[in-house]
């Protein structure tokens, strides 16, 4: 029995549904997303917080509605973080045959050794 090192790959996927899962993916567990999406979401709660805000709130932060303040601050940087996001999406990793490929070197790095 031999013992390949190939990834495993589904029989019925063609090259072109691969690549779109890949892609989908990368897109999906984008850091952007899940930060931008975290601070958008705080900063809409902590502005109807800092907009509802009582006397008290506002004496305890000497005259200042910070609630409000912060809340804003966190959404306009959520909403920054999924507009770079929106902008720039990411790009889905390449296959591992290609790295494998572009690895290989005849200076004794990663590959099998040619003759010389």
């Amino acid at each position: 029995m031999e013992n390949r090192s190939e990834p495993a790959r589904e029989p019925l996927a063609d090259g072109g549904e691969a690549e779109q899962r890949r892609s989908a993916a990368a897109r999906l567990f984008d850091i952007r997303r899940v930060i931008g999406g975290l601070f958008a979401v705080y900063g809409v709660v902590v502005t109807l917080m800092g907009v509802f805000d009582g006397q008290a709130e506002i004496d305890k932060a000497q005259g200042v509605r910070i609630n409000l303040w912060a809340g804003l601050v966190m959404l306009a940087f959520g909403l920054l973080m999924l507009l770079w996001q929106w902008l720039r999406p990411a790009e889905p990793p390449a296959p591992e045959g290609r790295e494998r490929v572009a690895d290989r070197s005849d200076d004794g790095g990663p590959g099998p050794a040619t003759p010389r």
